[in-house]
């Protein structure tokens, strides 16, 4: 047990619960997180593409695809064996980086939750000392309107009156003097910042991070020929790119720019283990997503962003391979840096076809 009365030295903060802490069970009961959490990417990744490929191989939606299946045969310079084989390659690479990640984090405890909400309240709490001055500014008496409401809203009266609440307060386990507690409203909106806020802004800058990381890199391997010969030229003998290709790369390349990409952004936001694995996982999902082959108009992942199947497949072609540089998720470096591609695409399926319909009246 670890005890944080010292934290209430002040009369009127509540006192930070003490906690015990233990090893977080395992994700999947039996199956160590040590193994599971490398290999869930991976698996996802798999899982995805095959869905994909199975919409291919069946040609489940013809009237979505961005490529007739001939184009895939006939324009791409590489197997679909080979393709597999060196995505596999580069899969066994994030594994290493996944164990070597692992090998630099505490283990994971948990048992400090309701301490850590606590701590978020107590910072609640003191900011509202700030909320008379702020209203005085405003030309407005906290102190009077606070008294006004006191008996109706004491709640908000205690928030004007610079988070004072002396009726809020609970029997000590000892018996003796009152303890102030929390108000309600400051434990829901600690627990919100807590759970939500704070994870929530974690994953948007490890993909901000992950974004900046690939544009530049990537940008790096089209305009200096010896890395684009060398490493990058590798992925585009995929003109016409399909999920399960998503990672196929130089293996230099991919841990360059996924692997370590990835790993940076994890390491520099401070995320948990567990957040680790899901912005891990999102990442996988968006980059298989991105080489589908398909425009669908009900996958949400084709329009939470324009960084989507159509707007990558745009720099798989030769008309726009120096464009489109960003993924795997938002598309501002191109538009900050004037590297979108600004035509017409010519040649969706859809558009091939209005073309021929309108020679043929």
């Amino acid at each position: 047990m670890i005890s944080t009365n010292s934290s209430s030295s002040t009369a009127e903060l509540p006192p930070l619960p003490s906690f015990f802490l233990a090893p977080i069970p395992d994700l999947v009961p039996g199956i160590p997180d040590a193994y599971l959490f490398p290999i869930l990417p991976i698996a996802i990744y798999w899982i995805v593409s095959m869905v994909f490929h199975v919409i291919d191989v069946y040609d489940i939606w013809p009237q979505y695809r961005l490529h007739t299946p001939e184009e895939i045969t006939k324009r791409n310079h590489v197997s679909r064996y080979e393709v597999a084989r060196d995505v596999v390659i580069q899969q066994i690479i994030q594994i290493a980086m996944s164990l070597f990640l692992d090998a630099t984090e505490e283990r994971q405890m948990i048992g400090k939750e309701d301490y850590d909400v606590a701590v978020w309240a107590t910072r609640i709490r003191v900011a509202q000392r700030a909320l008379p001055a702020v209203l005085g500014l405003l030309g407005l008496n906290a102190a009077a309107i606070s008294k006004n409401m006191a008996a109706s809203h004491p709640l908000i009266a205690g928030a004007l009156a610079g988070g004072h609440y002396p009726f809020l307060t609970t029997t000590s386990l000892h018996g003796s003097s009152p303890v102030p507690v929390f108000a309600p409203w400051e434990m829901r909106m600690a627990k919100t910042i807590h759970w939500v806020l704070v994870p929530g802004l974690q994953l948007f800058a490890a993909t901000a991070i992950l974004d900046t990381w690939q544009y530049f890199l990537h940008r790096l391997m089209h305009v200096n020929k010896w890395l684009y010969t060398t490493f990058h030229s590798r992925h585009h003998r995929l003109y016409v790119p399909y999920a399960y290709g998503a990672l196929y790369n130089h293996p230099v390349e991919g841990f360059l720019l996924d692997t370590l990409g990835a790993g940076l952004a994890y390491k520099a936001t401070g995320m948990t283990q567990r957040l680790g694995v899901l912005f891990f996982c999102l990442s996988t999902v968006k980059t298989v997503d991105d080489h589908c082959g398909y425009s669908l108009p009900w996958d949400p992942l084709q329009h939470l962003t324009s960084n989507n199947a159509a707007y990558h497949d745009i720099h798989h072609q030769t008309w726009g391979i120096k464009t489109n540089f960003s993924q795997p998720f938002f598309t501002f470096w191109d538009k900050v840096l004037n590297t979108r591609y600004r035509g017409r695409r010519a040649d969706t399926l859809k558009e091939k076809r209005r073309a021929v319909t309108t020679k043929s009246e």
